[in-house]
């Protein structure tokens, strides 16, 4: 239907334009289209820069309730990370440490990687609370902060999208590669 309008619109701007002569402009030149596509280098350099900064966050101690995790291993591409945000990777066990206390905790999520490692489980969940109920810090989170860092066959981890648990757990990437022979 449009086609038949647009071909009954050409006929009429040609018969309107039957007896005009075109001006001459022998000096006139054609401008040529450029044919390379812009380019948002300003969204580009922002997105490294932003992309750096995340990845730049040093073992902190003090973090707040509702600070993110985020943490990849030297050696790793930034990809990796990211994709693990997103929620990329399949989650193959969970382990929640609510209600138990920081030495408790910490044995029992060092037992579940060994045990998601076994298992060959490339990425896990921990739920580790956001420390709302905590007096002064988030103790499960930071002990799973550090604990997370420190272990040699942790590659990256991340705070969960909202629709995971957000900021009161996160999504663990494990290299079973090197712990298959565990």
């Amino acid at each position: 239907m449009k086609s038949k309008k647009k071909s009954k619109d050409l006929d009429l701007f040609r018969k309107a334009m039957a007896d005009v002569t075109p001006l001459s402009a022998p000096d006139r030149v054609e401008p040529v289209p450029k044919k390379t596509p812009a380019v948002a280098s300003q969204l580009e350099k922002d997105n490294k820069e932003a992309l750096n900064e995340l990845l730049s966050h040093g073992a902190t101690d003090e973090l707040e309730s509702g600070e993110e995790l985020i943490h990849l291993k030297p050696g790793y591409q930034a990809r990796v990370l990211q994709r693990l945000r997103r929620g990329h990777y399949s989650v193959a066990d969970v382990i929640d440490l609510h209600h138990m206390d920081v030495s408790t905790a910490k044995q029992v999520l060092l037992d579940f990687i060994e045990s998601a490692l076994r298992r060959r489980h490339g990425c896990v969940r921990v739920i580790h609370g956001k420390g709302l109920r905590s007096r002064d810090l988030p103790r499960l989170k930071l002990m799973t902060n550090r604990v997370l860092r420190k272990h040699p066959l942790v590659i990256a981890f991340a705070s969960c999208r909202a629709v995971d648990g957000g900021t009161g757990a996160c999504d663990v990437l494990l290299s079973i590669k090197r712990g298959a022979n565990r």
